[in-house]
């Protein structure tokens, strides 16, 4: 009897551990996310050790998957020192039958970075064919050489060519156009334009919020390119994340009908000159809230973003909202209205 008790127990045990490992979770805590689908699932990327993935059928309830990487990818070791896996702000994009991954490995506070690329055929982490090839390095920055930050990749198309998109402070947002195989950069690297700044020809920073110049840092970062009918809209993060209750952080946003630019905000501003419309900012809700990713799914438009949760000691939360246009600008009318933050029964 007593050796049944304690099979008993244990089989009691292991059943609630792996219910509580696969259980589907509400309001969960990502950093820089951002989200397709393959059939009936939605697939969420973010920051994390190896790149975090987790799945949904409603945006609204998550399940945690693997991350990409079991182990940090060689090449990024050698290229970073002290790099140990932690990869930053992936891209999932769609492209002749495979899945390309863009990510970021950095040592924070230096634009000693580079933005790897890894494929698989699939999503579905059920399927034979799941299997991510890790391609190694596109593009690298390197302190005293490089006067932009090699991080927050975001891959986006215009007919038949591909560019990447990418920055952190520094010299402010780049583009640059792809090769064929969306494996490495087209062009010299010294050719790559900037799109969007928040320091002018006289090296001032523009606050878009107090309407200022101070001589600030040039703290503009996460660049997403969605395209909208006849223009090309520019997305961007503003002023400072990771700060827990002091987070600054805000979303701008400026249209072009180039892709390369340039784009101009809704008072007729470059964005490479200083301007952005302001899309998001935080509220009683939220600290800060930035770094978004933009996808359409049945005709709607959606922001994926993470917000600092006031509610919650400042933790990295996924916000979800969908997007309105209006006079050919995108609105957010109910920031408060996130459908992944809806909380658990």
């Amino acid at each position: 009897m007593k050796y049944n008790s304690l099979l008993l127990v244990l089989l009691t045990v292991t059943t609630f551990c792996y219910a509580q490992q696969n259980a589907l979770r509400t309001n969960i805590g990502v950093h820089d996310p951002v989200m397709i689908k393959q059939d009936s699932v939605f697939y969420l990327f973010c920051t994390g050790n190896g790149i975090s993935m987790w799945t949904s059928q409603d945006m609204v309830h998550w399940h945690q998957e693997k991350p990409v990487f079991a182990q940090a990818p060689e090449w990024a070791v050698e290229a970073v020192p002290g790099f140990k896996g932690h990869i930053w702000a992936p891209d999932i994009s769609y492209y002749s039958g495979l899945y390309y991954l863009y990510y970021s490995v950095s040592a924070f506070g230096k634009n000693t970075s580079c933005i790897g690329v890894a494929t698989t055929p699939t999503l579905d982490v059920n399927s034979p064919a799941y299997q991510w090839t890790d391609h190694g390095k596109v593009i690298q920055s390197i302190p005293g050489k490089t006067n932009w930050n090699a991080i927050d990749p975001n891959l986006l198309t215009y007919k038949n060519d591909a560019y990447l998109t990418f920055g952190s402070f520094w010299g402010g947002l780049k583009i640059a156009k792809l090769t064929q195989d969306r494996l490495s950069i087209a062009e010299p690297i010294e050719q790559t334009t900037t799109i969007a700044t928040r320091v002018n020809a006289e090296g001032m920073s523009f606050d878009n919020v107090a309407k200022s110049k101070t001589k600030a840092a040039n703290a503009i970062e996460a660049p997403f390119i969605f395209r909208k009918r006849k223009y090309h809209y520019l997305f961007a993060s503003i002023d400072y994340c990771c700060k827990g209750p002091k987070s600054t952080y805000k979303i701008i946003v400026g249209r072009a009908k180039k892709i390369t630019g340039p784009y101009f905000d809704q008072n007729g501003i470059r964005m490479d000159h200083g301007g952005g419309t302001i899309l998001l900012t935080g509220n009683e809700s939220w600290y800060g809230v930035g770094h978004n990713g933009v996808c359409s799914f049945n005709g709607d438009d959606y922001l994926v973003y993470h917000g600092y949760d006031a509610s919650d000691n400042a933790k990295s939360k996924l916000i979800i909202n969908k997007i309105e246009w209006k006079k050919g600008w995108p609105v957010i009318v109910n920031q408060a209205n996130n459908l992944a933050a809806t909380k658990a029964n």
